[in-house]
């Protein structure tokens, strides 16, 4: 092998190791997956049952969106419907942060909400149990999911895809929503 070929794969060796070193600071996303598959960080796996958007003036909706004002005009409630399932023996923290974000970089945060469907923002999971709790209302209704709501922008469906992104002790993910 000639001095200048084994000179070019040094140098080609260094670049990679260097690209390398610099991914490390990056921030990390443990997983990525689409609505409809289970998000694995740690050992809760959190899955999205359906997003859709809802109307304070539908009677099923309503009880979705307890105690919320009317949105703002430009705005409308976001409603993301999820289990989060503990499969192992010991208790486990669920996600402290959720974020909805679009492809603009828009970000939006889950409202607080009184309705009998709404997660509990990092509460524990029993070992060998589910949020929401068996036999809540949460749990037993149609969609059979906790609900995360959001007020987003109208127009939020023409910058697609939203994702949900969710921090937690466990590490962070990405769920491509399907709206």
């Amino acid at each position: 092998m000639s001095r200048r070929l084994r000179l070019a794969l040094a140098l080609i060796g260094l670049l990679a190791a260097a690209s390398l070193v610099a991914a490390c600071g990056e921030e990390e996303v443990h997983s990525e997956v689409v609505e409809g598959q289970p998000l694995e960080l740690g050992e809760l796996r959190y899955n999205i049952a359906i997003t859709r958007f809802l109307n304070p003036n539908d009677v099923e909706d309503s009880e979705y969106l307890v105690g919320q004002p009317e949105p703002p005009p430009g705005q409308e409630y976001l409603g993301v419907f999820l289990t989060i399932k503990n499969e192992s023996d010991e208790e486990h923290q669920s996600a402290f942060t959720y974020r909805v974000t679009d492809t603009t970089g828009a970000e939006y945060e889950p409202v607080e909400s009184e309705s009998p469907y709404a997660l509990e923002i990092g509460a524990p999971v029993e070992g060998n149990s589910q949020l929401p709790i068996p036999d809540s209302t949460a749990a037993t209704g149609v969609i059979e999911g906790a609900m995360l709501l959001f007020l987003v922008d109208q127009d939020v469906s023409e910058n697609r895809p939203l994702e949900l992104e969710i921090s937690g002790p466990d590490g962070e993910g990405v769920v491509e929503l399907d709206i």
